[in-house]
């Protein structure tokens, strides 16, 4: 996919701890998976904020905030997998302003 595997990650990682430090405690992130290789990563995200209206905003905003750190990531899908918890996969399209 990237050549830049390790700004990837750090990035993704830091835009989880971002995501978490302006939803807590409605809403957690956690990192489940990273394929560099497909481009694709996996998001835990848990919370109250299953129960609400507006769920995929709540998943879209950690590719808002992936964004503007320069990875361009799109909200794929996403499986509830209980009234708390839901997994989002997410594709990365690419690096913006010449990324890493």
């Amino acid at each position: 996919m990237s050549s830049c595997p390790d700004f990837l990650i750090k990035t993704i990682s830091s835009s989880i701890e971002s995501y978490n430090r302006t939803r807590k405690p409605e809403a957690t992130a956690r990192l489940l998976e990273f394929d560099e290789k497909h481009g694709f990563f996996k998001v835990e995200f848990t919370g109250s904020f299953c129960l609400t209206c507006g769920l995929r905003d709540w998943l879209e905003d950690l590719a808002y905030i992936l964004r503007s750190e320069g990875v361009d990531a799109v909200l794929e899908d996403h499986v509830e997998k209980d009234e708390f918890k839901i997994i989002g996969l997410f594709k990365i399209k690419g690096l913006m302003n010449n990324g890493c």
